[in-house]
């Protein structure tokens, strides 16, 4: 299947779909070994990208504040940069991230983050956070570029947008590929969860589909919702988040 490449601030190409792990833990020594011991596991001599990720969800269903994962930013990108030194991956980045977030890590990096992924579709198209990455060069990711169908969190809301629909049906076109060809043409790589190998192949075809003024146009009128929102996590008492805006840094 064709497979556009996007080219990173640090020289390396990205494919559209790539391999991932993660640590659940944050400090320097945890990163390094954490890469380490997925290298082995994966038999895989070093990997293209790793992610610091702010997830927006904890340990639990109900947390205590003790529960929440806390996150020492400072070593935990040094530990990202020994992994770099090292040559166990070729790039690093941040997934989650919002402007104010990407600021705070600017100030201490020595190395700018490749990437940032975060929830981006039509109906959550990250704007602000777009225009600070694209300031510094650090590349957007989409996941969840359909809306997240299937998860457990994610709607259907925005393949059966009746204005995704249309343009769908104007340009020949499953509501499927007309997110994907929108993310794509925002510069964003867009990472779609499928083990479905014809409809993996059915979104590869959105790399080639062309969209218009008029249907970006449309799509930019959609109303914005944040489908991965986190609400269950903000609390008075036991959360160190107040509010869905203290969690997101008022970027929702």
């Amino acid at each position: 299947m064709k497979n556009d490449q996007v080219r990173l601030n640090c020289g390396v190409t990205m494919p559209l779909i790539g391999l991932g792990t993660y640590s659940y833990q944050n400090d320097r020594k945890t990163t390094e070994s954490a890469i380490h011991m997925a290298l082995k596991e994966l038999e895989h001599g070093i990997f293209g990208l790793v992610l610091v990720t702010l997830k927006p969800w904890a340990r639990f269903a109900v947390p205590n504040e003790d529960e929440f994962e806390k996150l020492d930013l400072e070593s935990t990108w040094a530990g990202m940069q020994k992994c770099l030194e090292l040559g166990l991956c070729r790039s690093i980045g941040v997934s989650n991230f919002s402007s104010k977030k990407i600021h705070t890590l600017l100030d201490f990096a020595s190395v700018t983050p490749a990437v940032n992924q975060v929830e981006m579709h039509p109906m959550w198209r990250q704007a602000k956070l777009r225009e600070v990455c694209g300031d510094h060069k650090i590349h957007v990711s989409a996941y969840s570029p359909l809306g997240g169908p299937g998860n457990s969190w994610g709607s259907t809301a925005v393949i059966d947008h009746p204005t995704i629909q249309s343009i769908a049906k104007e340009r020949k076109a499953t509501p499927p590929q007309v997110a994907l060809r929108w993310g794509l043409s925002k510069g964003s790589s867009v990472i779609v969860k499928s083990f479905n190998e014809s409809r993996l192949r059915e979104n590869f075809v959105a790399l080639d589909l062309k969209l218009d003024d008029h249907d970006f146009l449309q799509i930019d009128k959609l109303e914005q919702w944040k489908i991965m929102r986190g609400d269950f996590l903000c609390n008075d008492t036991t959360s160190p988040y107040k509010s869905i805006q203290d969690l997101w840094d008022d970027e929702i």
